[in-house]
């Protein structure tokens, strides 16, 4: 009983650190449109107490929530939600710090936080470090990478003097790669991957400099694996990249993500010269990361291949895509989740025709799993509480008769009882209409 009376304690002890390190810092915008704490709802009839502050966390059975619209606060989170620094075999090798503002040299950053990091990216402002971001490089206390000189934090981008200054006054060994051009970045990037990992992966994902709801996507899959982004024009292919391709001998496998009308199909024939040319797109942003989510390539491994249940994605409203850059590191470690784009109140058709289509199905009993999970970032201004709640219902796991959970297990099924709206009125779809959602 003691025993178990200390590891309470030592949790509880954790879970106030994370809380307090995240409400210590200078965002101005964070505290607006949030609820205060778990389980807070506008039906709620249950005043909360005065010292009461907000979650980082909002949790349903399916769903956890990344409770802030404001990026370097996010981004924070999601670290201390990943790498609980508390030994260092939960802590970071590196972190990368980038502007956000700056989104394509931030997306493109991603592909260091596997290798050779293991370790977030984290925001800064050109010219300054922000209280939650310097808190969270406090808390991590990087072990710095072998592999690259024991380099601990990594600048990444077109950043002012004094974020390397701010950096060194925590005692940690840095490294640079400068900002330019995003073709130039993207190009700087791939190479640095090579030295510090040792390997030229001969595949690569092509995105859109100019159209970032189509490009982001590509984030948790760079976060996830060794392949870069490299990025090009609508209708040209900018030198860097043809720089960086021309390193794989002609014999990449490039990947175009986003239809003919973000990368034109002359494009696509340049390309072509440097190896075998793929294109993943969908119609508009939310089928176009749905088409990524769905998409393998049998041949190398490429691709999320996700059309059967027992999986984990991370949510994040189109309307908020610096959130989504945030978010990548949900890609590398523990449920490993690709980029879904949602909207503030529902989930699009093309979306939630995916992932009905994923649903987990039992034969007996919903212990048979498998299950699914999702990770939302943005509080409620961002993604409200009836559409967590309808993707919640979406995860859930269902009975494949369509009897739901009161026919399993020798009970009996009430049949009698009028099911309620849980929509939030005409803001999300009528879930209890659909195959199997009898609950």
């Amino acid at each position: 009983m003691a025993k178990i009376m200390k590891v309470g304690i030592v949790s509880v002890a954790t879970a106030l650190a994370l809380t307090g390190c995240f409400n210590n810092n200078d965002s101005s915008s964070q505290q607006e449109g949030h609820n205060t704490g778990v389980g807070q709802q506008e039906s709620t009839t249950q005043s909360q107490p005065a010292t009461a502050v907000k979650s980082p966390w909002l949790a349903s059975k399916n769903t956890t929530r990344i409770n802030t619209n404001d990026p370097a606060e996010a981004a924070a989170v999601i670290s201390q939600t990943l790498w609980m620094a508390t030994s260092d075999d939960n802590r970071p090798g590196g972190v990368v710090l980038a502007n956000p503002q700056d989104w394509q040299t931030t997306l493109a950053s991603a592909d260091l936080i596997h290798h050779p990091n293991n370790g977030p990216v984290l925001f800064v402002n050109k010219e300054g470090i922000p209280d939650v971001t310097l808190n969270e490089l406090k808390r991590l206390k990087p072990k710095g990478v072998e592999m690259n000189s024991g380099v601990q934090v990594v600048l990444v981008g077109d950043l002012g003097q004094k974020v390397e200054d701010q950096v060194k006054e925590l005692g940690l060994k840095t490294d640079k790669i400068a900002g330019g051009n995003p073709a130039a970045v993207a190009k700087a990037i791939d190479a640095y991957y090579t030295k510090t990992a040792g390997e030229n992966p001969p595949s690569v994902i092509v995105g859109s400099m100019d159209s970032q709801e189509y490009t982001i996507p590509a984030v948790n899959w760079i976060a996830h694996m060794p392949e870069p982004l490299l990025y090009v024009k609508k209708d040209e292919v900018p030198a860097e990249t043809i720089d960086a391709l021309k390193t794989r001998g002609g014999k990449a496998n490039i990947y175009i993500l986003g239809p003919e009308s973000v990368v034109s199909a002359n494009v696509e024939k340049q390309l072509d010269e440097y190896g075998k040319v793929v294109r993943i797109a969908g119609n508009d942003p939310y089928e176009n990361a749905v088409a990524f989510a769905k998409y393998k390539d049998p041949a190398t491994g490429f691709g999320w291949g996700i059309t059967t249940p027992g999986h984990n994605f991370s949510f994040v409203s189109k309307d908020t895509p610096a959130l989504a850059l945030a978010a990548a590191p949900f890609s590398h470690l523990g449920k490993h989740a690709p980029l879904l784009w949602t909207n503030k109140a529902k989930m699009p058709d093309s979306v939630m025709s995916y992932v009905m289509s994923i649903q987990p199905k039992y034969k007996e009993s919903p212990t048979e799993g498998p299950y699914n999970h999702a990770w939302l970032t943005g509080g409620d201004d961002a993604l409200s509480a009836a559409a967590q709640g309808e993707i919640d219902t979406m995860l859930e796991i269902v009975s494949a008769s369509g009897e739901g959970h009161g026919g399993h297990g020798g009970g009996t099924t009430n049949t009698g009882t009028t099911q309620p709206n849980t929509t939030g009125g005409s803001a999300g779809h009528d879930m209890f209409s659909m195959p199997g959602m009898k609950h």
